[in-house]
């Protein structure tokens, strides 16, 4: 019988916040909903709408103030954070790397729990990602494009069964655009990953496929297949 539980699913989650000399502010209200093992879910709504908010909650960068996430049936709230964000990666909109060359960034991940990835490891990752040979390359020195490449390549190093992706391609030009939205696309079908996908672009949506739910104010309007969504 197949495993009915899926990879990740949130459950009447909120987020609040308190504000100095203002009431609190609530980010995202009562919101629940599953995404299934390899399946891809599209989170639209305009800026405010609290989507990147939900990211954050999806790997405790923040901690919701109701409701619980799990993941493959574990309260995330049960797991040390290092662990959540080895199995769920990230990619945000700006390439955030480190100081320093594309191996050493990569490298990362896997050396804060005792794991040295080998040469042929980081090679492998950089030419997964379309920049093989970069090793050596100064981070500082990347394109838009070329950082989130490699701020791709250091999230999946860690082997990640969730990829979050919080508008990966809404800061590059069109070429580049193009380019890392094509590459997300074949990585998350290739290595079969779970994936929750930021984004305003309907266009963009519209090529990602998979299951949506729109966002407004804190609260979801709309979910269901992409057309379901779009039309709503």
């Amino acid at each position: 019988m197949p495993d009915a539980t899926p990879m990740l699913a949130c459950r009447s989650v909120s987020r609040t916040i308190e504000r100095s000399g203002a009431a609190p502010f609530t980010l995202l209200h009562d919101v629940s909903f599953f995404v299934e093992r390899a399946e891809t879910l599209v989170v639209l709504g305009a800026s405010g709408a609290g989507k990147s908010t939900l990211l954050r909650l999806l790997n405790r960068l923040d901690e919701p103030s109701a409701g619980k996430i799990f993941l493959n049936g574990t309260d995330t709230a049960d797991m040390s954070a290092r662990l959540l964000r080895r199995t769920v990666g990230m990619v945000m909109q700006r390439a955030y790397l480190f100081p320093g060359s594309v191996e050493n960034n990569i490298r990362f991940g896997p050396a804060q729990i005792g794991q040295e990835l080998s040469d042929a490891e980081v090679a492998a990752l950089l030419e997964e990602v379309g920049l093989a040979g970069y090793e050596r390359r100064e981070a500082r020195t990347l394109s838009g494009g070329e950082g989130q490449r490699v701020a791709l390549a250091r999230a999946l190093a860690n082997r990640p069964q969730v990829l979050l992706l919080d508008e990966p391609t809404s800061g590059l030009d069109d070429d580049s655009k193009q380019g890392v939205e094509q590459l997300l696309l074949s990585v998350v079908r290739d290595d079969g990953l779970t994936c929750v996908w930021v984004t305003h672009d309907r266009a963009q949506a519209r090529r990602i496929g998979g299951q949506a739910l729109l966002l407004k104010q804190g609260r979801i309007v709309a979910e269901g297949s992409l057309d379901e969504v779009l039309g709503a």
